[in-house]
């Protein structure tokens, strides 16, 4: 029986040989001899059950297990230079990476204020942020070009990638508009929201089904006049007068600062959902701890939010 037990010495010489295409060139990268390189990758072969190389003819060429093998190592060797440039880089002041997917239907300065903290703390960090719908993102997830995904929902797994979500807060949901418009509707609120114009996130967000959920179970009915996949853009349109908007508690200073909406009325027992989504099971990036300590903060029920808005 071959030993269980992988030598990765034997593994990495054998990868060395694979990718420079001979003994010889291997062996002189490598500054060892060619016999003592051979005797290795035999011993490498004999643990694992299988031949790695075709040696009849000239040159060395990759069997069917030889190619499976090499991919495999070509990932292993791969991830441990990307872990020890992930240790240099905490102890030194290069830069430490943090790549971020964000689905269309988290509102961005929601995403940001959940962001902006690690960016504080890491003066060395550099933020990648990519938008998508939650398959897509999976995608880059899977292939660890993300390190985690913001959405609103649980992201769904599919085989063969298992994916992990944290819930890492809750936020109540406060319908707003502009000034006079957020005046006429606090009146008899939720009520007066009956064939009142809104602006409302695309229904295909988990969002907008509580959201469409709460108005059935306030049996009002308004006129959707505008769906929107950017939250930015539903806020940027709502400015405009056309209409009401349903903002994320956490959001609404910024909502009111950038875009001049205030409060019509809290919509009670409809709250904003917010999942961070690993590969892992395990929050590993060293960002994450401060991205989840934020969340922790950011998405605090503060009962006096609409009231000091209201007052303005």
């Amino acid at each position: 029986m071959s030993d269980p037990h992988l030598n990765y010495h034997h593994l990495k010489l054998f990868w060395e040989v694979a990718r420079a295409g001979s003994l010889r060139a291997a062996a002189s990268r490598l500054q060892l001899s060619q016999p003592t390189i051979s005797t290795q990758i035999k011993l490498l072969e004999i643990a694992l059950g299988d031949s790695l190389f075709d040696r009849t003819g000239r040159g060395l060429r990759l069997t069917q297990q030889g190619r499976l093998v090499l991919e495999f190592s070509s990932k292993i060797f791969d991830l441990g230079a990307e872990m020890v440039s992930s240790v240099r880089d905490l102890g030194s002041s290069r830069s430490l990476r943090l790549n971020v997917g964000i689905t269309d239907s988290i509102p961005k300065l929601v995403a940001w204020q959940l962001i902006r903290p690690a960016v504080k703390f890491f003066p060395n960090l550099q933020l990648a942020c990519s938008e998508g719908s939650a398959q897509e993102l999976i995608g880059l997830l899977a292939s660890r070009k993300l390190d985690l995904i913001l959405s609103d929902q649980a992201v769904p797994s599919s085989p063969p990638v298992k994916t992990f979500d944290h819930l890492i807060g809750k936020a109540p949901v406060i319908f707003c508009a502009t000034s006079g418009m957020a005046k006429t509707l606090r009146k008899g609120f939720p009520t007066s929201l009956e064939n009142a114009a809104a602006l409302l996130p695309s229904s295909r967000s988990a969002w907008r089904h509580q959201i469409d959920r709460w108005f059935e179970e306030q049996s009002v009915r308004p006129r959707v006049i505008a769906e929107f996949d950017d939250a930015a853009l539903m806020k940027t349109a709502a400015a405009d007068g056309i209409g009401f908007v349903p903002i994320v508690s956490t959001a609404l200073f910024e909502a009111e600062k950038r875009y001049g909406l205030l409060p019509i009325g809290r919509a009670a027992g409809c709250d904003f959902l917010c999942y961070l989504t690993t590969l892992d099971r395990a929050t590993q990036h060293p960002a994450l701890p401060i991205l989840i300590d934020a969340a922790n903060h950011a998405f605090r029920v503060d009962k006096g939010t609409i009231r000091r808005v209201a007052a303005k």
